[in-house]
């Protein structure tokens, strides 16, 4: 689709917001269905294409894909009508004889771009709390998940009408044709560097944006933590979809006490899960493409592999892989990993830990193994990150009744369940004045009295 036509479409999706069509419950809650049904009628094709972008079995991509999605479509369904409803406020004495309230209203236009690792859940989610919220949108899927976006190209069109949701396939180009345009909303999920270049776009129009974007998620292990329980959790967060998920931990901070019984239970549960042979696991995922697939690889250092570092260059597989004895000069750790490389770094006290990740840029997740509800505690509240768990990973983004997001490098905004509704809505603050009484204070000529007056009220 070239820039002209993308012109076209921006302007038939706003005359579609500006007919008042997409606002009533009725047509909020019609959208949701049919976006429901366009992932239950169609869920073994999402498999499939799934499957051939990125490995994902179909238990992976039920749990991590479909389900929560249509875990997200009810939660907004049951909730909507409520959350559509204005919140009345208290009013001051000053502006006696009014109602205040707060009115939840569309954007409008609304533009989402999301990423290749979950090509479905992170394109039909945003658009969910899009359409529960009252807006139009416009969907840019990424190219390297040829064939999920290919599949929402041809789906999208027999359940909605291009006014209110369309899909643009392509690349670069694309991108930078749609950014080109004056939408009322971008939302963008994503690497850093297209982040900024997103806001930049954006700023032209001083269009609101949200950037889901990621980077080096710490998970530290103190000398108190179920070494077993924490390991299980470890292994199963940081190589699912292969390693490339925006909240997986991207390294792990232990304690030196207990790094060797980390890494043999480590060890442990990766053959558990995942078998002897993983790159013949066909649960196992695979790399998105060859060059990520070698990008990873430049990571990996032999010298300091402990575990793994078989690859299958031809299935773009790579093992899940342990490194040891790494330090933050070493080329696994100038940047986010987004693959099955785990490396480990120790420490000897939790104010060390706390010292080097608020040094670092704030990342999107942190996890922390401990017995030690102090030390938790002392963590969660001195460290500056998006969200994260206690003695789990990854399980805080699967749920509607907290927001998901970023803080400072790893993005700005959240979504899921009523923070997703809330991102995609602008709150009027409206003040519903009675014609009667009409306090005289406000008005000229202003005098001593008036003065006392308007004093008194606004104590």
């Amino acid at each position: 689709m070239d820039e002209q036509e993308i012109q076209k479409l921006v302007a038939r999706q706003r005359r579609c917001f500006r007919s008042g069509s997409t606002l009533s419950y009725k047509n909020r809650m019609a959208a949701l269905t049919r976006l429901e049904r366009l992932v239950t009628e169609h869920e073994n094709e999402i498999q499939d294409a799934l499957r051939l972008d990125l490995g994902k079995s179909a238990a992976e991509s039920y749990m991590c894909e479909t389900g929560l999605l249509l875990n997200e479509i009810h939660y907004l369904k049951h909730h909507l009508r409520l959350w559509m409803q204005d919140r009345i406020v208290p009013t001051p004495l000053a502006q006696f004889c009014s109602t205040s309230y707060r009115k939840p209203s569309p954007y409008g236009v609304t533009l989402i771009m999301s990423p290749w690792n979950y090509p479905l859940l992170l394109t039909l989610e945003p658009l969910a709390d899009a359409l529960a919220a009252g807006n139009t949108a416009i969907l840019k899927p990424s190219a390297y998940s040829i064939h999920t976006s290919r599949l929402m190209e041809r789906l999208i069109p027999t359940y909605f009408p291009a006014s209110r949701v369309a899909v643009v396939t392509g690349g670069r180009a694309e991108n930078a044709a749609l950014l080109e345009q004056h939408f009322d909303y971008i939302f963008f999920t994503g690497s850093k560097s297209v982040g900024r270049f997103v806001m930049e776009k954006a700023a032209a129009h001083l269009t609101p944006v949200t950037l889901e974007l990621g980077g080096k998620s710490p998970c530290i292990v103190d000398r108190t933590a179920d070494i077993h329980a924490a390991a299980r959790r470890i292994v199963f967060g940081k190589f699912l979809n292969c390693g490339q998920t925006c909240v997986a931990p991207d390294y792990i901070l232990c304690d030196i006490r207990v790094k060797n019984r980390l890494i043999e239970e480590l060890i442990r549960q990766i053959r558990a899960q995942l078998g002897e042979r993983p790159l013949e696991n066909e649960n196992y995922g695979h790399i998105i493409n060859e060059k990520h697939f070698l990008r990873i690889l430049n990571l990996m250092n032999p010298a300091k592999t402990v575990f793994g570092g078989r690859t299958d260059a031809e299935a773009l597989k790579i093992e899940p892989t342990i490194l040891d004895r790494v330090s933050w000069r070493d080329d696994v750790m100038q940047e986010e990993i987004f693959g099955p490389l785990l490396p480990i770094l120790t420490y000897d006290s939790i104010d060390e830990v706390i010292r080097t990740i608020n040094e670092k840029p704030h990342p999107l997740a942190l996890y922390v193994f401990t017995r030690n509800r102090k030390l938790a505690s002392r963590v969660l509240t001195r460290c500056s990150f998006g969200g994260g768990c206690v003695n789990d990973t990854i399980i805080h983004l699967a749920t509607p009744y907290m927001g998901f997001g970023g803080f400072g490098e790893s993005g700005m905004g959240s979504y899921h369940g009523k923070a997703g509704f809330e991102t995609f809505s602008h709150r009027k603050s409206i003040v519903d004045k009675k014609n009667w009484p009409d306090l005289p204070m406000r008005y000229q000529p202003y005098t001593e009295g008036k003065r006392r007056l308007v004093k008194m009220f606004l104590r």
